[in-house]
């Protein structure tokens, strides 16, 4: 008796000991994502996005620099800017917590390709991980 009281504490003891080695840790860290800046120095113009995915969307997903026109970037971005600042001025409409700020893109400025570039490829992925669209006849696949 004496042996099997031994054996079950000794159970019990591996059993706990294992359930606590065995659970996961809860205080992981992670890696915290940079911002992308979007900025033409000589235009004093600067987009910085915030936006969890995009720095991964942008190096691996989109297409490379050179891939686009400018011209071509800049036609999608101004139909893409005009439906964005409607949703951001329609806060009772669309949900505030993506469109936090209208965008200031006017169409007579050159704010050149890398600009035009990084702000095409966040409304791909803002379209994408958002599961909306903003128009213009461009559909995009959605991110999981």
């Amino acid at each position: 008796m004496k042996i099997l009281k031994i054996s079950i504490l000794i159970s019990i003891a591996t059993l706990v000991f294992w359930a606590c080695a065995s659970s996961p840790k809860k205080n992981k860290i992670t890696k915290q994502e940079e911002p992308v800046v979007i900025a033409n120095d000589s235009l004093e113009y600067e987009i910085i996005i915030i936006d969890p995915g995009f720095n991964y969307f942008l190096n691996a997903i989109a297409q490379p620099e050179g891939f686009y026109s400018q011209q071509y970037l800049e036609n999608r971005n101004r139909v893409w800017v005009i439906s964005w600042n409607f949703r951001a001025q329609s806060i009772n409409q669309f949900d505030a917590n993506i469109y936090q700020n209208v965008i200031d893109y006017e169409p007579s400025i050159n704010y050149g390709y890398e600009v035009n570039y990084k702000l095409f490829n966040y409304f791909l992925f803002a379209q994408r991980k958002y599961n909306m669209t903003l128009g213009g006849g461009f559909r995009t696949n959605r991110i999981n």
